[in-house]
């Protein structure tokens, strides 16, 4: 297997297996531990096989004298604040917003960091070697106490508070359900847990941020002040305002960027998005006065220019957030109190607050399953694409590229109508599909 977008992923003892964990883990410990680091944190969600490769990824590591320390079902960012602590490796077993049947290993550099483009190929390149530290046997133990982590995320407030917001908090069924709902309660806000009820089969299950109607129809139900919905593995997050309309990565991310320059806290004026950002995200930002570096789809991405540029946000649509003054990676539950602190200070609804962020062009997304990834579909139909581009005029725009997860085609188009854009990339997916499956 090799490294996709967010770490390696596939179907759970079919395409990933714990044969090849234990080889990864092996793997890691040679790149990773070159400088010295000997510890490991290990997470992960609520899947059924989720088990089975912590455990294979425990042997991998305490085989080559790395030592373990296991945090069971643990949230992506909480491992990666914990490796952070520790100045550790970690690893986390999550397939994120996948079906259950799916599962993955995400791994982060000592200080719990998102791995570099070529520090994934050399892992790789082990993998093939097959080779292994010498180092003895590890320790393992379990350490499941998320203390620090909550925390630091309530830190975050300076001590403020989210009293008087009710909230539905949907988990998922996922990494952070026992978490989140303690974490969310600490700030005096009003919680409204569901879709917390994990069996090994449920996650993201008609619930959490791939499926927002659900909680959209609970803040309804309860006539809750905002929703919440973060993915299995809880690095993102989508709202809801009390309409139940849904408040995208986007619209986040413009709300954040706006309040962080008028506090004087916007590193550089500047928010760092990906290329399935908004056209009208853009130009709000022009309009408000803040400059936007652009990168490829990935949450790492985004990491790496934070850190080139010394930003402090940025994130994606899909509602990976990152804030770095304040953590390594996406972290949705840092987002949800970043936002519900806007809503609080601000004194007005989520609803209004969202429209006057940004306003939306029309965007449609397709996605056409293939056989297998076709990671240069981009040049293989660079022709058919500028011509859409040339139909589409200046207010629009064509994204057509290979999922890192999924042996996807994703098809973006933006345009000044709804009909135009979805035309538009119903033909551009019809050709797709035609010639690659």
């Amino acid at each position: 297997m090799k490294f996709g977008t967010d770490g390696v992923r596939g179907v759970a003892h079919e395409e990933l297996t714990t044969e090849f964990a234990v080889r990864l883990a092996r793997a890691a410990s040679v790149v990773l531990g070159a400088d010295g680091c000997s510890t490991v944190v290990i997470g992960g969600d609520t899947r059924v096989s989720t088990a089975a490769f912590d455990a294979a990824l425990s042997d991998g590591f305490s085989s080559c004298g790395i030592d373990v320390v296991r945090m069971g079902v643990a949230s992506t960012p909480a491992v990666a604040f914990e490796a952070q602590q520790r100045g550790a490796m970690g690893a986390v077993v999550s397939a994120s917003h996948n079906p259950w049947r799916d599962n993955g290993i995400k791994l982060f550099a000592p200080g719990g960091t998102k791995l570099a483009d070529d520090v994934e190929s050399r892992i790789e390149a082990a993998i093939e070697a097959d080779v292994a530290l010498m180092g003895g046997v590890g320790s393992v133990v379990v350490d499941r106490s998320f203390d620090a982590y909550d925390a630091h995320v309530r830190s975050t407030l300076d001590g403020r508070d989210l009293r008087g917001l009710r909230v539905v908090l949907d988990v998922a069924n996922g990494a952070a359900v026992d978490i989140a709902p303690e974490l969310l309660r600490s700030t005096g806000a009003e919680v409204i847990v569901v879709a917390a009820e994990p069996d090994g089969r449920n996650i993201n299950d008609g619930c959490g941020a791939t499926h927002p109607e659900f909680v959209a129809s609970k803040v309804l139900e309860h006539g809750a002040d905002v929703g919440i919905a973060l993915d299995g593995d809880a690095d993102r997050l989508i709202a809801v305002d009390h309409l139940g309309n849904v408040v995208d990565g986007d619209h986040i991310i413009a709300i954040c960027a706006v309040d962080l320059r008028d506090r004087g806290r916007l590193a550089n004026d500047t928010v760092v998005v990906t290329v399935m950002t908004n056209l009208g995200f853009k130009l709000a930002m022009v309009e408000a006065g803040i400059d936007v570096v652009t990168t490829g789809v990935g949450d790492r991405y985004v990491l790496e220019a934070l850190n080139d540029g010394g930003h402090s946000l940025g994130g994606e649509q899909s509602g990976h957030v990152i804030f770095s003054d304040h953590a390594t990676t996406g972290d949705g539950l840092l987002t949800a109190i970043a936002l519900l602190d806007i809503v609080k200070r601000s004194q007005r609804s989520l609803a209004d607050i969202a429209a006057g962020a940004m306003t939306s062009l029309p965007q449609v997304l397709v996605n056409v399953r293939v056989a297998e990834r076709v990671p240069d579909v981009a040049d293989r139909m660079a022709a058919e694409v500028a011509e859409a581009e040339d139909e589409l005029g200046p207010t629009g725009r064509v994204l057509l590229r290979a999922s890192g997860t999924e042996p996807l085609i994703r098809v973006m188009v933006e345009a000044a109508t709804a009909d135009l854009a979805q035309a538009t990339a119903d033909r551009l997916a019809g050709i797709a599909r035609s010639r690659f499956t």
